[in-house]
């Protein structure tokens, strides 16, 4: 069994609430005025993955979700191709299968809630990789975090990262379950230790993404690239639904983590509703595309 209160210890942090919500909005203060402009919003909409991950999905409501990642080039020659697509792991085929742009294909394991046996998860990361999957985005087991078994959190991850091989694995904190900013900084700090690629916010099925759980895993991944000289990415999922909140956010990972991390390969917005309005924006008329 790994030190893990060891290992915590390597990477101290005394911040509260208060103190990183003030630092975020300096964060944000200081670079939103100089980012909100079309070419950002651009910029932003190279990050994204369409994501549809609805009860109702089925075969028809994802071939015409890719035909329009498809057409896009033709549709609306302004507007970049998005950095990928996510979908559930049943509709990974389907999206492989039609898909024309160079796009990852991202999918969801043990999602929304992570309360199913390791082995289920496994099994799942397997077989959507072999559908195609490019990506795989598990959800943290957050009980067991919060009940200080960070043993059972860590081998899960390591797992599921053995089973993408060499894809990458995107690790789901939902934050807004974790309620205080130390235990987002472990989370954070103990995701990348075990293998992430890249962390993410939350499912966006309990609670929305918010500034304080961003300005603390960016600092995170700082924290965690000084010292180990591992590169992780972030992703900003769960209600990132305007292209300000898009905005504010790319700001603060820009802040914390500089300008190389804004490209597709470190900086990822999952969304199903921001795609519409960034277009929106850029092309200066309503967009309802997606």
């Amino acid at each position: 069994m790994k030190d893990y209160e060891a290992f915590f210890r390597e990477y101290p942090f005394a911040e509260s609430p208060e103190s990183v919500l003030s630092k975020a909005k300096q964060a944000v203060s200081d670079t939103y005025d100089r980012l909100n402009n079309a070419t950002t919003w651009k910029e932003i909409f190279r990050t994204l993955e369409i994501t549809t991950l609805k009860a109702t999905d089925h075969e028809e409501s994802i071939r015409q979700l890719v035909e329009k990642i498809n057409a896009l080039d033709d549709q609306y020659p302004e507007i970049p191709v998005p950095a990928g697509i996510c979908v559930y792991p049943a509709w990974v085929e389907t999206a492989k299968g039609l898909l024309t742009e160079d796009v990852e294909i991202s999918t969801v394991v043990g999602f929304p809630s992570s309360q199913t046996f390791t082995e289920v998860k496994i099994a799942e990361t397997a077989l959507a990789i072999a559908d195609g999957a490019t990506e795989i985005d598990m959800v943290l087991p957050v009980g067991k975090f919060l009940a200080g078994d960070y043993d059972s959190v860590y081998n899960e991850i390591q797992e599921v990262k053995s089973a993408c091989r060499d894809h990458r694995l995107k690790v789901i904190l939902e934050t807004g379950l974790l309620k205080e900013p130390g235990a987002v900084w472990r989370a954070s700090l103990l995701a990348m230790e075990a293998g992430a690629d890249f962390i993410k916010t939350t499912t966006g099925k309990e609670v929305p993404t918010d500034l304080n759980a961003v300005w603390i895993m960016a600092s995170a991944i700082k924290a965690y690239r000084e010292k180990t000289k591992q590169v992780k990415g972030i992703k900003i999922a769960g209600g990132v639904n305007e292209t300000q909140d898009a905005v504010i956010y790319y700001g603060i990972v820009l802040d914390l983590l500089g300008a190389d991390y804004l490209a597709e390969d470190h900086f990822r917005i999952g969304t199903s509703r921001l795609a519409n309005k960034l277009m929106s924006s850029i092309l200066k008329e309503d967009i309802c595309y997606f």
